[in-house]
Order: structure tokens, then sequence, then C-alpha cells
């Protein structure tokens, strides 16, 4: 498995002016998918990103062993992204933790700390991450941590979810969302 933190670049290097579009870029915006009864849009969702509180039940978990159970958690939202989750620190498995020297940037939120979590397969690195001192916008972030959905079972509302397609986003889509998502091929400038 390629570890958590080799597929991602700091976002305070996404300035595209050092990588021009190349032809499969899409410069204009997706139309978005049909949504259905219970769905929404993550074409919906504003920009800038906002942060609110959520009582869906999350749950993370990786080879039997419960990594975080909560319904407090915090979901940011954001055009063409699907939800990303927040986990209060008390509702997760802290101790498997250990802190990372990786950092990025992100214009909304601020500095995010990474994670890496001791597992009996071994280390996964840099597959979570937190804002110590989040901007006023996401002060709810504070301290939460979330966590890229790929390698672990995770669900919401006992729903499994699928992770948010290109490796560097941390969204976790579940079926009662409506695409297209932000990281498939050819959506760097949605």
């Amino acid at each position: 498995m390629q570890e958590a933190g080799a597929r991602h670049k700091p976002s305070h290097l996404g300035s595209h002016a050092d990588h021009p579009p190349s032809a499969s870029d899409n410069l204009v915006r997706p139309r978005p998918d049909p949504v259905g009864p219970g769905q929404e849009s993550v074409w919906a969702y504003p920009r800038p990103a906002i942060a609110e509180p959520t009582a869906r039940h999350i749950v993370l978990a990786r080879g039997g062993a419960t990594i975080a159970d909560t319904r407090a958690a915090v979901r940011t939202l954001e055009t063409s992204h699907p939800p990303t989750y927040y986990l209060p620190p008390d509702d997760v498995a802290r101790a498997r933790l250990i802190a990372s020297d990786h950092r990025s940037f992100c214009e909304w939120k601020g500095v995010a700390s990474y994670w890496h979590l001791d597992t009996l397969e071994g280390r996964l690195a840099n597959v979570a991450w937190s804002y110590p001192d989040p901007t006023p916008a996401f002060r709810a972030l504070a301290d939460h941590l979330a966590f890229y959905a790929r390698p672990f079972e995770a669900t919401v509302d006992g729903v499994s979810v699928t992770p948010q397609p290109g490796g560097f986003y941390g969204g976790w889509i579940t079926p009662d969302l409506g695409g297209p998502f932000k990281g498939v091929p050819g959506s760097r400038f949605w």
C-alpha cells in the first residue's frame, strides 16, 4: 500500500502558475449530476468553504479495530467536494496517533498538522490531519481530526464511504451525494 503522505502535496505549492493547464484540464464548470430524493449536490455547497456540526454517525475502523466512533463531528462543505469529517479528539483512538512533521496550508482553514497511525499491520503515514489554530471561520475544527478514507473501513450512518478521487483531497463520498467530484481527471481548475 502506498503511504498516504506520498500522494499529498502541500497546497501552498498549489499555485498553478508553474503548472499551466493541459489539454485534459476542464477549465469550465462541469454539469452537476442529477440528484434524487434524499440526495444533495456538492455543486450546491458554498465557496468559500464552511464548517458545520453534524450528528451523523461516523465510524472509522482498520482490521476490525475501531479508530473513531462519533455522532459529534464537524463537516466541511465546499463546492465540488464531498464533505470532509472532522472528529472530536475524545472520540478517536489518540494513543495510536503519532505527530508528523508534514504540514500543508488551506486558504480557508489555515495550516494543517498531519498524523501517522500505528496499526497491527504497521504505520500509516500522514493519514490524518488537524488544524491546531484554524482561521476564525473554522474555529469549530480546532484539534478535531480528519482522516483519509482510503486505508480504512469508513462509514457514515452505517453506509460505506468511497474516498474522494485523486489522492490529495480528504472527502468522503456516500450515496446521498451527487457529483461529479473534484479530484477526477481534468478537475484541477474546478
